[in-house]
């Protein structure tokens, strides 16, 4: 009756109904417990793949020196340290998400992942001067030649791990205690990834299968009342409780009834029924929680945004430069007023910032009511058009990215008097507010580009806008930022 098991985690266990598929990668959040009895190679297998991008990182430099017959100095002892930290920091462990990962996932993660690495080493040579201490030819080939060998290894290591956990001898039997929409979905989970270590024998519910409208698999095992006995008699491991909240006395007392066995409990809340942003479980203060509704940049995953917002804005404005001093001559000699135009939009939180874009328009209305450039606005300039066709005017925006008032992608922020018409009429407007506003976003390369005529137009935007938020990852912000290029060339919209 699950001798030995013992969960390290809060007893909250929280799976939602996948909405798409690049949503699974942030669901998972179940340990992996070992039945007493497995093999120490399976536990000792996950350690390693923890510690192995801090220690490859770090004793690379030392076969590398010896290779071109360089000193491996005390430089490179400090930067063997520095590697190992950064990567501690920017490669965070999380062995149940590297095991139940595809393996093209896997290889993707860590690559981006080493590349936001070597930016951060790179900035801190370049800031402190210390970069001329090293070896090129040693730090070139460190930068290529470990990601290639560490997602080698980490996909050996997750082969071999699988294969352990698949094994019989560490399979759990588990139940599920009512049979809801969550406690389905996590049913088809824990199936799709037996490397968990879990097989679910069924489900109890006091209501029958035609009133459940249960999957064909969920075969139903008895009512609450059976529990107990069922999980004595079967020798089961984990039970899963998806009772109603509704009925918090009947949990209560399922719960002290079965006290009398050594089978782990977990809560499954059903919230399936809740439009979600990045929902996850977590602990205040020892009670645990499950974020409903969370900005994506929390923890680690901010300052991988944030690092990313700083290079590249930064290497823009030097490549740009002649450009954007060109443009700012032409906006200066083509109609009177200022080559800036700064407008009051609402930035991260509700928040109001200055957005800075060239000069367009012979006017600069930034008041209670804006109107919207329209197809053959006598209000644009000559020089405004083609800037407005092809974007151009949005490029000082990458000053407010350096800021730190936007970043390059992101929901568009809207003019304040926009912000306070639509907010009122389009259902959770104001959650796109929950990270910073971008220079280009998902809506945008999905064609929301242009006039918002309609109140539909604008909810299709925020629709975008929110699935952006549901699904980020670095790589879908490089995915944007070079489908804006082709965005930008195909569309007639922009005016």
């Amino acid at each position: 009756m699950g001798k030995g098991l013992a969960s390290t985690t809060p007893a909250l266990f929280y799976s939602a109904v996948v909405n798409s598929p690049f949503e699974y990668q942030h669901q998972v959040s179940q340990p992996i417990i070992f039945k007493r009895g497995t093999s120490l190679v399976a536990p000792v297998l996950l350690w390693l793949m923890d510690a192995l991008p801090a220690v490859l990182a770090g004793v690379m430099f030392y076969p590398l020196t010896r290779l071109y017959d360089v000193e491996y100095d005390r430089p490179f002892l400090v930067l063997s340290i520095l590697a190992a930290t950064f990567t501690l920091a920017v490669l965070p462990s999380n062995t149940t998400s590297q095991v139940v990962s595809g393996r093209i996932e896997l290889a993707t993660n860590l690559l981006w992942r080493w590349a936001v690495l070597v930016a951060c080493l790179l900035g801190l040579g370049y800031i402190t001067k210390f970069s001329e201490e090293y070896s090129r030819r040693v730090v070139v080939t460190w930068v290529l030649l470990t990601p290639m060998l560490l997602v080698i290894l980490q996909l050996a290591l997750q082969s071999i791990t699988r294969a352990l956990l698949t094994d019989a001898a560490n399979m759990r039997r588990a139940i599920i205690v009512g049979c809801t929409a969550a406690s389905q979905e996590l049913s088809r989970r824990l199936a799709r990834h037996t490397e968990l270590g879990m097989a679910v024998a069924g489900f109890f519910d006091d209501r029958g299968s035609d009133r459940l409208g249960c999957a064909k698999y969920a075969q139903l095992l008895g009512r609450f009342g059976d529990v107990p006995d069922f999980v004595k008699s079967r020798n089961i491991d984990v039970i899963f409780i998806a009772i109603p909240p509704g009925q918090v006395a009947r949990m209560r007392e399922l719960v002290n009834e079965l006290g009398d066995t050594t089978a782990s409990i977990y809560y499954v809340p059903d919230v399936s029924g809740f439009d979600m942003i990045q929902q996850r479980t977590s602990e205040i203060l020892g009670f645990p929680v499950v974020a409903m509704c969370e900005t994506p940049f929390h923890g680690y995953r901010g300052l991988v945004k944030r690092l990313m917002d700083v290079t590249i804005a930064l290497l823009a404005l030097l490549l740009l430069s002649p450009l954007l001093l060109g443009i700012a001559l032409a906006v200066k000699r083509s109609s009177p007023g200022p080559v800036l135009f700064r407008q009051r939009r609402y930035g991260l939180d509700g928040r109001e910032i200055q957005v800075y874009k060239f000069r367009t328009m012979t006017v600069c209305e930034d008041g209670a009511r804006v109107t919207q450039a329209q197809r053959f606005d006598q209000r644009v300039t000559p020089i405004g058009k083609h800037l407005r066709r092809w974007s151009l005017d949005e490029l000082p925006q990458l000053i407010n990215v350096l800021q730190g008032t936007m970043s390059l992608v992101g929901p568009r922020p809207h003019a304040v008097a926009h912000n306070e018409e639509y907010r009122k009429l389009i259902k959770r407007y104001m959650v796109r507010h929950k990270v910073l506003p971008g220079i280009t976003g998902l809506a945008q390369v999905r064609g929301c580009r242009g006039e918002t005529a309609r109140v539909e137009d604008m909810e299709a935007r925020v629709v975008f806008d929110l699935e952006y938020m549901r699904n980020w990852s670095p790589l879908l912000d490089l995915q944007i930022l070079v489908a804006t290029a082709f965005a930008v060339i195909r569309t007639d919209r922009a005016y």
